[in-house]
């Protein structure tokens, strides 16, 4: 029902990516003194984008993520979802330009600027990386049950995958209706995973598992809830929500004022989502 270079809804045979409103070809510039450590805030102000961030030539020391400080990760890459943000220091050595290369997940597009020490300069831009394939390991959890697989009631184990180890999850009885088909059973947790198109391609990617918080965690005390929301949709109908209800049909999910909860995310569907929680 998916292609394997499904990657992203929109993709740059309709947009333009821009770094702060300026096109590739405009050249967004920022200046620094050869030597000094430069802060960068990279934002995904994007509604639709994933983006790989490289500044070749540089190591990205990543010190925070989504406002919170972490302890410093020195990675050549990084991945970037939509309204994620990230805070990295460069300390360019040389007096020359450095371009700042952030190609779309989809590999058709990108934004760059220059890192320079004086206006009107450019680096080389790099080719894009070539176009990534999906395979199931991207698409399924440890064990997948997809709708509409004639002969398929569960699809088997991916090699590399500990089905020993793969949590089992609870099903909503919503989930089983015309807005869902499919349903991961066991999913993976694979934070350390850099994701399709950045594994063994030569440079160290951040991955979620390198991320921890300076000082250690800012919620010490015991978890008093927890909720499992599932990520949903029908890939012919093109219909997304949480638990089998599109927004529409949902009820407020509560949360009680000075509770400790943990929200459990389970991607139920073959698509990448962005989420995150306003306020």
């Amino acid at each position: 029902r998916m292609s394997p270079r499904d990657l992203i809804d929109v993709t740059g045979a309709t947009y333009t990516y821009l770094m702060n409103g300026v096109t590739p070809k405009g050249n967004w510039t920022a200046p620094f003194k050869p030597c000094e450590r430069v802060r960068l805030r990279f934002i995904n102000g994007s509604s639709n984008s994933y983006f790989d961030v490289r500044i070749p030539g540089l190591k990205l020391s990543v010190i925070a993520a989504d406002g919170q400080d972490v302890e410093p990760v020195e990675v050549d890459e990084f991945r970037i979802g939509t309204a994620e943000v990230y805070d990295v220091i460069v300390q360019p050595q040389e007096t020359r330009a450095y371009t700042i290369f952030a190609e779309s997940i989809s590999r058709d597009g990108y934004a760059r600027g220059t890192l320079a020490p004086h206006a009107g300069m450019e680096a080389q831009v790099p080719n894009l990386d070539p176009l990534p394939t999906l395979s199931m390991i991207d698409m399924m959890g440890a064990m997948a049950q997809a709708g509409g697989m004639a002969g398929t009631p569960g699809m088997a184990a991916m090699p590399g995958m500990d089905m020993g180890k793969a949590p089992k999850v609870h099903h909503a009885r919503t989930e089983y209706g015309p807005n869902t088909d499919m349903h991961v059973d066991m999913p993976r947790t694979n934070l350390d995973d850099p994701g399709v198109g950045l594994r063994d391609n030569g440079r160290r990617v951040l991955t979620y598992a390198d991320l921890h918080t300076l000082g250690g965690s800012l919620y010490p005390q015991p978890v008093t809830r927890e909720i499992e929301l599932h990520l949903t949709g029908n890939m012919q109908r093109f219909v997304w929500g949480f638990d089998g209800l599109k927004f529409s049909q949902a009820k407020p999910v509560h949360f009680r004022y000075g509770e400790h909860l943990r929200l459990v995310l389970v991607n139920d569907t073959m698509m990448t989502h962005p989420i995150h929680l306003h306020g």
